[in-house]
């Protein structure tokens, strides 16, 4: 299942394949498998399902070239080979416009975040290189007053939690499907 985020997707390389050649990268946090299912379960009943084709995700970069996916690879494997997991909590709820969103806050996913930008400075988007809003996007691509309505519900509820960050991800993406390039997960 290709397209797919997370275990769903499996860890097979695709370095060298023909897919990598000229595909952006993506990075995201990986959850512990316990945040990951509540997170899905809340895209599940919140996201329009014909558009709920990944699993729950935390991007932490949109489009990087791929021509720097062995540095990419190497750098994110520093970052996390022997270190614990950063600690992170959903902290608020938050709107995007069309959509709802849950709000992470992470000081050590900042830092790394931070490092990387600072290690491709120049080889970024504009969107990569604008500072970071962390989140998981529950709901997506639907009316305004659809989205506001969620916020409101959510908004009600909402508890801060923690959540358990047990790795980093790299995709290669083309046509709107992910492919898996490598997997880096905290001691």
């Amino acid at each position: 299942m290709g397209g797919r985020v997370g275990e769903r997707a499996g860890a097979a390389e695709c370095a060298g394949s023909a897919f990598s050649n000229s595909a952006p990268i993506i990075v995201t946090a990986l959850f512990g498998s316990e945040d990951r299912a509540w997170f899905d379960t809340e895209r599940r009943r919140h996201f329009p399902a014909g558009r709920n084709r990944l699993e729950a995700h935390l991007t932490l970069f949109r489009h990087l070239p791929p021509g720097i996916a062995s540095e990419l690879k190497q750098r994110l494997a520093a970052e996390t080979r022997g270190c614990p997991a950063p600690k992170a909590r959903v902290a608020g709820v938050i709107s995007l416009g069309r959509g709802v969103a849950y709000r992470i806050e992470s000081a050590g996913l900042d830092a790394i975040r931070a490092a990387l930008v600072h290690a491709f400075a120049g080889m970024l988007m504009p969107q990569d290189s604008a500072d970071w809003r962390a989140h998981v996007t529950v709901q997506n691509k639907v009316s305004a007053a659809e989205a506001r309505t969620l916020l409101a519900q959510l908004r009600a509820d909402f508890r801060p939690r923690a959540v358990r960050i047990a790795g980093l991800a790299t995709w290669w993406y083309r046509d709107s499907a992910w492919r898996p390039i490598s997997r880096h997960m905290f001691a």
